[in-house]
């Protein structure tokens, strides 16, 4: 009797072949965290993406199982394998990388604190009124909140941190930030990397503009230029101090002994005439001036 063999589930067979259908469809990739994004604000933003891009949701688990068959075949998925963590998606695109994210980033939606989430930013409540009945004056009181009635309601006198970014919200938090109907946190759709041709790098980079991009790539060609004039070592990056430094020798050498150099000439009389060599321009503009100081004194005259 032969033993049963074992069923793959159709649908995360769908979803292989869908992957990697957009990975030969598209040469570039977003890879995006949507912690607390709502059902509603990821359908609005495939809406948008229509025709433009291709956004792909599924489990870690057979994302990272697809990415490791694939990458005898591509070793570049390596880089993306690593991060693959948390709530994450791709979007998929052949398009501008800088204007897709701006307008995925952009949507962002407001959102109540609940207890226990973890505040992505410190939120304050301000002085002045709260519309609530002073019945309620307890519940300011045992958050020591000085408070004050007014015109038949609580009034909050003073600035209060209600909750720290980084650390999780409280329950008392939670509830007078729902009695005061706020809703301090905005929520959306976050790019974290970015993949293209087998390389997988921080979605920062597309902030950097060509003048960044020039700065970092001269500051490490003089780093490379200084290494390799430590280590006497000739490339392209030193060849043009090397050569300095070559020509400065060889006129030194020729003015030390008297080795006659074309090169050298204007050094060598430099060195026997320094006097000659002093601004000529500086006695012409004192005699200008005493010219005109003589034509104020026969105008006075």
């Amino acid at each position: 009797m032969s033993a049963p063999t074992k069923q793959i589930n159709p649908r995360k067979l769908q979803y292989e072949q869908t992957l990697l259908s957009c990975f030969e469809k598209y040469r570039k990739m977003l890879v995006i965290g949507v912690d607390n994004v709502g059902s509603r604000q990821m359908s609005n933003t495939r809406h948008e993406l229509r025709g433009k891009a291709q956004i792909l949701m599924g489990k870690n688990t057979v994302i990272r199982k697809i990415l490791r068959r694939e990458m005898k075949s591509d070793p570049g998925l390596r880089s993306l394998l690593e991060k693959i963590r948390g709530n994450i998606g791709f979007i998929f695109t052949n398009g501008d990388l800088l204007e897709l994210r701006d307008k995925v980033v952009s949507k962002q939606d407001p959102a109540p604190a609940k207890t226990g989430q973890v505040a992505p930013c410190d939120v304050y409540v301000e002085p002045g009124p709260t519309g609530l009945d002073p019945g309620q004056t307890a519940f300011f009181q045992a958050l020591n909140i000085a408070t004050k009635i007014n015109r038949g309601a609580i009034e909050i006198i003073a600035r209060v941190k209600m909750c720290e970014e980084g650390t999780k919200v409280s329950a008392s938090a939670a509830g007078l930030l729902s009695k005061l109907k706020m809703m301090p946190f905005s929520f959306g759709i976050k790019v974290q990397y970015v993949y293209e041709g087998g390389s997988c790098y921080d979605a920062k980079v597309l902030d950097l503009s060509e003048d960044d991009i020039m700065k970092k790539f001269v500051g490490g060609l003089v780093q490379a230029s200084c290494l390799a004039l430590g280590l006497s070592y000739p490339c392209m990056a030193s060849i043009p101090h090397l050569m300095s430094n070559a020509v400065r020798k060889i006129i030194a050498f020729s003015i030390v002994t008297s080795y006659k150099l074309k090169i050298a000439e204007p050094f060598e009389a430099f060195l026997a005439n320094p006097d000659a060599f002093k601004v000529a321009a500086a006695p012409g503009a004192g005699g200008e001036s005493e010219e005109k100081k003589e034509e104020k004194k026969e105008r006075r005259g």
